[in-house]
């Protein structure tokens, strides 16, 4: 097996020389890992398949780990020129985060698999120049090129297990079995499961600044934790203990499954794992690259629901209190191995693709009297991923962690046999839909302890800046100045002649996108912010949004925004949010009546790409609706890129005459008008600005 390098990069040295060749190595080393699982298929026409229906076909995540270190370098600015602008779109973006019943039909225009792996090939080349001759000092810093690289590297590392679980789904006749992936031979009897007591008492959470190695956004500040004493497995559940539960009936027995766990069984008709599969009288069970009898002493692999419905049924058989632990029972589990930050000496389970390509049977790796605390599966928890207390996005990955924050994501700990770098970390914090398949199983524990409510609460919103614009959007009016998203929308709708569908492009939490929902067929609130979307699609999905303002200082007032409180009767259906690159949108956003731009264009590194582009994805006699203060600052757009309010030949250039320029002889310039509007920071500071809006209706060709 390829198993060179698996373990995670120490941020520290002395020498930049050799941290640069680590770097190079570990890129390097990733990179064929990742493209020699893909060779176990056996055909391309198998790229194109949906073995999971609620993912992106296998292309998509072959293509995608390679965009993601250009998206990232490109959004730094590390580099000056993206290498191919469609596929860097087509491949941003996966479909990971899907409800069970939320199945994408939507067609993509994908590329050959050739076309891909030449793309990857020029990705790798241009990678490993940047990696050769970018600033590097240490220890490696967030702000660093080199933690833009770890983290696309780490990113590969996460797809290299997610894509694994998709080609698991794959028929065999598309698979071939392959030397860099062998199962582990070990097959038996699986042992009995008896409880071992464990101490409780106070645990910290969360990694400290001081840690030496790559970390993701979720991994970082405090959290304090008093624990009681409580017992836990010695083993995962083994598919033969698991097996009672199926033979019981237990797939059928609805008194074990929570209201989630009922409305999957209803959609999926699930009556046993889904790697599991019957042949008369026998049980197999499907592998990496083969179909082999259930070996009953390796862990079942099941989702967070499934695991969740046997503690259920075995609580109720044994009258005690047992579930699934919660992370900082595990987590005091983990205390007893060795640091692992982030060399062990010896990998001491089924991890880090030191052993197999396969699950092994549970009673190998002893961890002071509990097995496989890490490796073999992943570990189901009670606990739905938040933030720790002192939580900061990336600015460059704002929404890895921060879409998962909802109540519906639930960790799972430990690691897999294929989980590598960043994943085989003690700190690490991996959360899926609790319906979601991984390489996943789950030990149990006994303890009167209550388990704080996962599902969602509704809890306030209380990042500052989202804050604002959560008020600016949605809350009241200030000095007498109209709500003006609102206004905006007001003053296109005397110009509208066709109402099929409108794009809201920079549309921050919402509130433009949802009063064009009134007039409009259709609306695609369009912005590049993952975490702006969020709140807009959070108010569609549950019908009210909390989030506190700031009064002064540390004071705050709580506030609540619901859709009856802005006349919808229920969710308007006919709006969609996606997060989006104005400057390089997806061919499918297209055929608009209607483009409206609010506060974009000065926020854009290229606005007049952005012009030149955008009326094509007009129908004739459509409108474009440009909307800004013109505050041109190089923070976000570099000088050479204003559109105005500069001197050009000696004269004041204006961005109103650049517009007239860029858009004349393509649209007809209807309407301007001066709108203002009110941003609160606190309860005695507000910004007031006036932006200029212009209305213009596309010429017919």
């Amino acid at each position: 097996m390829m198993k060179r390098n698996a373990q995670t990069l120490s941020l520290s040295g002395t020498d930049t020389n050799v941290k640069r060749q680590e770097l190079s190595d570990y890129f390097r080393t990733t990179w064929a890992l990742y493209e020699s699982l893909f060779e176990v298929i056996n055909n391309d026409d198998a790229f194109y398949l949906k073995p999971e229906p609620l993912r992106h076909p296998l292309v998509f995540y072959f293509g995608h780990t390679a965009t993601f270190f250009i998206n990232k370098l490109t959004l730094a600015k590390w580099l000056p020129q993206r290498i191919n602008p469609k596929f860097e779109s087509m491949f941003a973006v996966g479909v990971d985060e899907m409800s069970w019943d939320d199945l994408d039909e939507r067609h993509y225009q994908w590329p050959r698999v050739q076309e891909v792996r030449r793309y990857r090939e020029q990705v790798k080349d241009t990678l490993l120049h940047f990696i050769d001759t970018m600033p590097l000092t240490l220890p490696i810093t967030p702000d660093s090129p080199a933690w833009v690289i770890l983290m696309g590297i780490e990113h590969e590392r996460i797809h290299l297990e997610t894509s694994s679980v998709i080609i698991r789904q794959l028929s065999l006749e598309h698979i071939s079995p392959h030397p860099q992936w062998p199962a582990c031979p070990l097959t038996g009897i699986a042992p009995d499961n008896p409880m071992i007591r464990v101490e409780g008492g106070p645990l910290t959470q969360g990694r400290g600044p001081q840690r030496d190695s790559y970390g993701w956004d979720n991994e970082y500040g405090c959290q304090q934790v008093q624990l009681e004493s409580f017992q836990v497995s010695r083993f995962l559940v083994s598919n033969q203990e698991f097996l009672e539960f199926v033979q019981s009936d237990g797939y059928l027995q609805q008194q074990h499954w929570c209201d989630e766990g009922q409305a999957w069984l209803k959609f999926t008709a699930a009556r046993h794992p889904r790697f599991w599969q019957r042949q008369g009288e026998q049980w197999l069970q499907r592998n990496l690259t083969e179909l082999v009898p259930l070996p009953m002493n390796w862990p079942v692999e099941v989702n967070q629901l499934e695991a969740k419905a046997f503690c259920n049924w075995k609580a109720a058989r044994l009258q005690q209190p047992l579930r699934l632990p919660t992370e900082a029972e595990w987590q005091k589990l983990r205390q007893g191995l060795e640091d692992n930050n982030p060399n062990w000496s010896t990998i001491p389970g089924n991890l880090l693709l030191d052993k197999w390509a396969s699950s092994c049977p549970v009673d190998l790796f002893d961890h002071n009297g509990i097995f496989d605390v890490v490796g073999n599966v992943w570990q189901w928890t009670e606990t739905a991923i938040d933030g720790f207390s002192g939580f900061e996005v990336h600015p460059l990955y704002d929404d890895f962690s921060t879409p998962t924050f909802d109540g519906k994501h639930t960790l799972m700990k430990g690691g897999s046999w294929i989980s590598t770098g960043n994943e085989a970390l003690a700190d690490s914090r991996y959360a899926f839909r609790r319906h979601f398949y991984q390489h996943a199983g789950f030990r149990y524990v006994i303890s009167h302890q209550p388990v704080s409510d996962t599902q969602y609460t509704n809890t306030y919103e209380t990042d500052a800046l989202i804050a604002q614009y959560l008020e600016f959007h949605y809350g009241p009016t200030y000095f007498d100045v109209a709500n003006f998203p609102q206004t905006v929308v007001n003053l296109i709708t005397p110009h509208i002649r066709q109402q099929r569908r409108a794009l809201d492009i920079g549309c921050s939490v919402g509130r433009a996108s949802l009063e064009l929902s009134r007039r409009f067929e259709h609306v695609d609130g369009i912005d590049f912010s993952a975490r702006f979307i969020q709140q807009a699609y959070e108010l569609l999905q549950r019908g009210e949004k909390r989030y506190t303002v700031a009064c002064e200082g540390d004071l705050v007032d709580y506030k609540q925004v619901t859709l009856s409180q802005l006349d919808f009767v229920e969710a308007p259906a006919n709006v969609r949010f996606v997060q989006g690159d104005a400057c390089n949108l997806k061919p499918q956003f297209d055929g608009y009546d209607l483009v409206l731009a609010s506060n974009l264009i000065d926020r854009l590194a290229n606005p007049r790409q952005f012009l030149n582009a955008i009326p094509a994805r007009i129908n004739d006699d459509g409108l474009l609706v440009i909307v800004s203060p013109y505050t041109w600052l190089e923070e976000f757009t570099p000088r050479e890129q204003w559109l105005g309010g500069l001197k050009v030949d000696g004269e004041n250039y204006t961005t109103d005459q650049a517009l007239q320029e860029i858009l004349g002889h393509r649209f007809e310039l209807l309407q301007q008008h001066q709108v203002p509007f009110v941003i609160r920071e606190t309860a005695r500071k507000f910004q007031h600005t006036l932006a200029q809006m212009s209305i213009w209706r596309k010429i017919s060709n």
